[in-house]
């Protein structure tokens, strides 16, 4: 189901958010509690302000009401926001970007007993992304194969 409202609605908001010079950087249509909710995350060099998601989230609303077939019928809450700090890694171009930064990689199964791993991204090839990262006081490099990634974000140090 999930699945489906964001296929459907990809088009409708990358159309919106591309005629703003913005990019779109993910959809997801969740259920939380007894809600559903429609996130919508966009982004801009020098990053997004509220202004810029409440005009997207008016002018989406909009288009979303008018479909036919309505591709939601059940009710839900849409929202439109920044990625932040965490921004998730989707696309080819945001892996590029994130070399040399702080991330965080999660795994469908364990590799050298972690199904986590946070470190800087030092290389990036079309199978594989290859991190430092700290094992409690010893820096140690790992090549994790793409298809064994659950997700990746970019990361903020503490």
């Amino acid at each position: 189901m999930s699945n489906n409202v964001v296929e459907t609605i990809q088009p409708v908001a990358e159309a919106i958010v591309t005629a703003h010079q913005f990019e779109l950087v993910d959809i997801e249509f969740v259920r939380e509690g007894q809600g559903w909710y429609l996130r919508v995350y966009i982004d801009k060099p020098g990053g997004i302000n509220i202004e810029e998601c409440a005009m997207v989230s008016d002018e989406l609303s909009e288009k979303l009401d008018a479909m036919d077939p309505d591709p939601i019928p059940q009710a839900y809450f849409l929202e439109v926001s920044s990625p932040g700090a965490e921004r998730p890694l989707k696309k080819e171009a945001d892996y590029q970007n994130a070399i040399g930064k702080y991330v965080h990689i999660g795994l469908y199964q364990k590799l050298d007993g972690k199904k986590a791993f946070e470190g800087d991204l030092k290389e990036v090839t079309p199978e594989t992304l290859t991190i430092d990262y700290l094992d409690k006081t010893r820096h140690k490099t790992i090549t994790v194969d793409r298809d064994k990634i659950s997700q990746a974000r970019l990361a903020v140090k503490f």
